[in-house]
């Protein structure tokens, strides 16, 4: 297969010729002086690139099977000022990883914090890199298992300056909103997608 013949790695086809950190805040950006390998052979000339280097990242669609609900938030989005509908997106529960947390522990905590909500079980839905011709921000996305009649309210952390509010809606109501254009979160845009794929499948496998 096409997919499995191409195997080129970053320690074998990649030179490093320059790497130094061009500023250092909240988040990183590095500065790149690199060479890679051709399809055609040889090698590519000195690509000089600046890098945004941020934590990795997960975030979780919360469903309820048993009364067959998806939950929401909503939060103001500071890269979203230019929206001319809203800088308040419509999202799945996400956050970046702590030094030592397994995504599978943020999604716990980050519906704990921003849904007031348990997860019951989870199942993995992919890994994706988020923009990475200038990031290194990887996103691991899940589905996380939750009790909707539980859901309301507005929560977050308050010394993170969160404001997240919370919504209860029918799968229907949120694939309408998505082919509608109002959900513009990739990660939410990719889980809804996904559960509308596997939904009847995850109910057996959560035993409803």
């Amino acid at each position: 297969m096409a997919f499995s013949t191409f195997k080129a790695t970053a320690e074998q086809d990649v030179k490093i010729i320059e790497k130094k950190t061009v500023y250092q805040g909240f988040f990183r950006i590095h500065y790149y002086a690199v060479q890679h390998r051709l399809f055609a052979g040889g090698w590519s000339p000195t690509l000089e690139r600046e890098v945004f280097d941020k934590e990795g990242a997960a975030c979780a669609l919360l469903y309820d099977p048993h009364v067959d609900k998806v939950v929401l938030i909503e939060q103001f989005r500071i890269g979203a000022l230019a929206d001319q509908e809203s800088p308040w997106l419509i999202e799945l529960v996400a956050g970046l990883l702590e030094p030592g947390e397994t995504p599978e522990e943020l999604v716990h905590r980050e519906t704990q914090e921003e849904a007031n909500l348990t997860v019951l079980d989870l199942q993995f839905i992919c890994q994706y890199w988020v923009t990475p011709g200038v990031s290194t921000e990887q996103v691991s996305l899940f589905c996380a298992k939750v009790d909707a009649t539980k859901a309301n309210g507005i929560h977050g952390l308050p010394e993170e300056g969160e404001d997240i509010r919370v919504m209860v809606v029918d799968p229907e109501e949120a694939y309408q909103a998505l082919e509608k254009g109002y959900i513009k979160n990739a990660p939410t845009i990719i889980g809804l997608q996904w559960l509308k794929l596997n939904k009847s499948l995850l109910q057996k496998k959560w035993a409803i």
